[in-house]
Formats: C-alpha cells, structure tokens, sequence
C-alpha cells in the first residue's frame, strides 16, 4: 500500500493476533502491527529475549502470524545477518530470488548493552536487514533493573533513588547517533503517539536495501508507575 495520509489509511489486516500477555498499555504491541503491515510481502522476524518475546510467545500459544525466531539476548542481529545471508546463498545456488523482509526486535538491554556487538557488526558489514529497538528504558521483563538506555535520575530496582543514591548516576547511551555512525542507509526514531509518522519511516525503511536502524521509544506503565490510560500522553510529552 506504501505511505498513508491519513490513520484511516492504514491497512485494516492484522498479521498479530490478540491473547497475548502484554501489559495494559504497553506500546511494544503497537511497533508489531505496524511492521508487519507495512512491510508488505514475506518476512522473518528474529526476537531477542525480553518483554516482546515473553509476552507474544508463551508456550504453547503465539500471537505472531509471521515466521517467527527467538534468540538469546544478545544475538538477535547475528541471527538477522545469518537468515540474510542464507537468502544469498539460496538465490546464488538455486536461483531463489523472492524479496523477504528479515526484522530483528530487540529491548533497550539487549540492544543499547548485551546486544551492540553483534548489532554493530551487522550493521558494520552492510547485512540487508531491519533492526528495531523497542527502548522503554529498563530491563523491564526481567525486573525493573537499569540499562544503558535509561536516564540520568531515574529511578529502578538496582539504581534506586533515595539519600543514598539519587536514582542512575549515569546519563543514557546516545545509540541513535551511534548506529548513524557506522554510515548505513537509515536510521529513524519512532514513537506511538505520533502513528502516522511512524508508519510512513516503517514503509520508508522496508524499501532501502541494506541494513536499517530504527528506535522505538515507548513508555512502560509497569516500570515506569503510571496509569495505563496515559501512556500515549507520555511519549507525547517525551519528545515535545
């Protein structure tokens, strides 16, 4: 369909089903249906372990429509490297030649800490591949605990704010401008409560050849305490 006016305009076919376990107003659940709508044709997602992976997949049920892989923590971009690079060899050796969208889903930990390496060098060898880092600023899923992605204040379960210590002493990784950096065709920031915005830099990057970087910047209502209904408010308010 390609890019949109008008929210209307999205397209009305859902690739994740309902019955998963995210949290009442979670924004990771609205990152996936807007990948897989548009990025139109085959596609293969490769997910780190954390809060996505946890809460579309429990055994012996999935949410995902698509092919879909787990990694480990930190190897979600070779995972993509590898399944882009077998597509070579299938189109080199057998003549197989079909566009399929290789996406890779990582949180801020296994992403901005457990995962740069790997994410660097795929990045770095020009692998045809999308990844998207879904930061809500903590390690969320395995229990609140900082990252390199949360700010400099902020309070968690192992950077507590109090007399003794005023939250995280640490200001956040800049990984937008460090994935800009290694010189590859796209890197785009995204956020749910602008949705039209964001779907358009999703088309955009399904249509570029090489490897793509995409920040998701999403507010956890778990983590973060707040009510369910403002999530969208706050990650207005994040980047006004």
């Amino acid at each position: 369909m390609g890019f949109i006016r008008r929210l209307n305009d999205i397209p009305r076919e859902e690739y994740f089903a309902p019955g998963h376990a995210f949290c009442a107003g979670c924004g990771i659940t609205s990152i996936i249906r807007m990948v897989l709508k548009a990025y139109e044709g085959p596609k293969i997602i490769v997910n780190a372990t954390g809060c996505m992976e946890v809460a579309s997949t429990l055994y012996p049920r999935t949410a995902w429509k698509v092919p879909w892989i787990h990694s480990a923590f930190e190897n979600a971009a070779a995972t993509a490297a590898g399944i882009e690079a077998a597509f070579k060899i299938l189109n080199r050796k057998y003549g197989y030649n079909k566009k399929v969208h290789v996406i890779a889903f990582g949180g801020d930990g296994g992403t901005f800490d457990i995962g740069i390496q790997a994410l660097s060098g795929a990045l770095e060898r020009g692998h045809n591949f999308t990844y998207i880092c879904y930061d809500n600023e903590a390690y969320m899923n395995t229990g609140i605990q900082r990252s390199g992605a949360t700010p400099m204040g902020a309070a968690t379960t192992t950077s507590p704010a109090g007399r003794v210590i005023p939250g995280k002493p640490q200001g956040k990784k800049d990984l937008v401008f460090i994935a800009a950096f290694h010189k590859i065709p796209y890197v785009a920031t995204l956020n749910p409560a602008f949705m039209q915005d964001m779907y358009n830099k999703l088309v955009k990057a399904s249509q570029i050849e090489g490897p793509k970087f995409l920040h998701y910047y999403t507010p956890c209502p778990t983590g973060w305490r707040f009510d369910t209904s403002h999530s969208i408010k706050i990650a207005r308010l994040a980047v006004q």
